[in-house]
């Protein structure tokens, strides 16, 4: 299936089935407003079994990795009570406002904090009806220079101009391939939106058009290439999961599969898959400390991780090394760097792990000991730490251990 290369949403003659576009539908005008507090969670049963899932995951833990019984808690970590019990899935905050952010998360769910993350504020779509708000899960937030854009599913997009006070609702074609699973801010109208086929396009004029970067999807691509060697690819026809970008605009994505990995570098007319590696299927995938040249990090059922120095994306089979780290078993989910040398990877079980030493060394961090669920993100940015999960969790760098 071959990607136009450029999107005019006007037009109806330039549809395809690659065209992300409104057909001259004008975007929406949304409003945003602060939600109504919301009143003290009385006692129950989902309280019970909250409780007694920490318990059984400390012990759990306690079993599996001893140390995390015996150390005192660390407070590197502190979580900020939000009043809600959604899974919060993105994070991000202005480079150009360095203490103003946004999450995002299910059921609608979407705060704003103006302090650094100290504290955040519910907000709400005014000119979205309710009821259809909180069925939409918003999965990614990007934010430069005042702009912010937001994407999520139902497959939706909404952009704002004046660091959120006002929004408008940009269409998206049914005919898109996939649904939007990822969209970057780059400022002055401009932006890049991926899709769960692989479908890459930009943006210049804030939505009205986009341009197609990649030529075909990634099934095409596999199926045309199946005699690659690539274990998995042949007849592929699934999608991409876990989509990660660095700051010179090379991407990485993972099969849903997990069995195999591919990339993608401006300038290329298609994706390029990997082998893994490994008989083990892949958790999660990005660039060490958030640039492809720096290298590539794979995380592998049943806790294991891997590392490859070096920027090769050519390499069929990069130079995987395992990293020392005892989870437990517990899969790790995440990674995130402070600097060249502190890396923090956070996943399954509440549980997180601590590198001093750029990743040759990982140490167990009980800051969410407490904590049930799984945490999904961590981030640093603008001198500040995040870490994201489920119930609404949402916990912030000290520093302290």
């Amino acid at each position: 299936m071959k990607l136009a290369c450029a999107i005019t949403l006007a037009s109806a003659s330039t549809a395809s089935a690659f065209v992300p576009g409104g057909f001259g539908r004008r975007a929406t005008a949304l409003k945003m407003s602060a939600a109504p507090e919301s009143g003290p969670v009385e006692e129950s049963r989902r309280g019970f079994v909250q409780t007694s899932v920490a318990g059984a995951a400390a012990l759990t833990a306690a079993t599996l990795m001893p140390e995390a019984a015996l150390a005192a808690k660390s407070t590197a970590w502190r979580q900020v009570d939000l009043g809600i019990s959604e899974t919060l899935y993105d994070i991000s905050f202005d480079p150009a406002e360095k203490t103003h952010g946004y999450v995002v998360g299910a059921k609608g769910t979407f705060l704003e904090t103006k302090n650094g993350g100290k504290s955040w504020t519910p907000r709400s779509f005014s000119n979205l009806d309710a009821d259809e708000e909180i069925n939409y899960r918003f999965e990614k937030v990007s934010c430069l220079n005042d702009e912010v854009w937001i994407i999520g599913k139902p497959a939706i997009l909404l952009h704002s101009k004046d660091a959120g006070k006002n929004w408008e609702r940009v269409p998206l074609s049914p005919k898109l391939p996939g649904e939007p699973n990822g969209i970057i801010a780059l400022g002055s109208g401009e932006a890049e939106m991926t899709t769960s086929t692989g479908a890459i396009y930009s943006t210049v004029n804030a939505g009205r058009n986009w341009k197609a970067l990649v030529k075909e999807t990634i099934d095409a691509t596999l199926n045309r290439i199946s005699s690659s060697g690539v274990s998995g690819a042949s007849y592929f026809s699934g999608g991409i999961i876990n989509i990660a970008r660095d700051a010179d605009g090379t991407y990485i994505a993972v099969s849903s599969r997990g069995n195999f990995y591919l990339t993608w570098s401006p300038g290329d007319d298609f994706w390029i898959p990997h082998n893994r590696g490994t008989p083990r299927r892949i958790q999660n995938m990005g660039f060490v400390n958030g640039k492809a040249a720096n290298g590539i990090w794979m995380s592998l059922n049943g806790g294991l991780l891997q590392i490859a120095k070096g920027g090769d994306l050519q390499a069929d089979t990069p130079d995987f090394q395992s990293v020392p780290i005892k989870t437990g078993g517990y899969g790790i989910i995440d990674l995130g760097w402070k600097g060249s040398d502190e890396i923090w990877a956070v996943g399954g079980g509440g549980t997180m792990y601590t590198s001093k030493d750029a990743g040759k060394s990982f140490k167990f961090d009980n800051s969410a000991d407490d904590i049930p669920g799984n945490l999904y993100q961590v981030k640093f940015a603008n001198n500040n730490g995040f870490v994201l999960g489920s119930d609404g969790v949402l916990l912030r760098y000290s520093g302290s251990v």
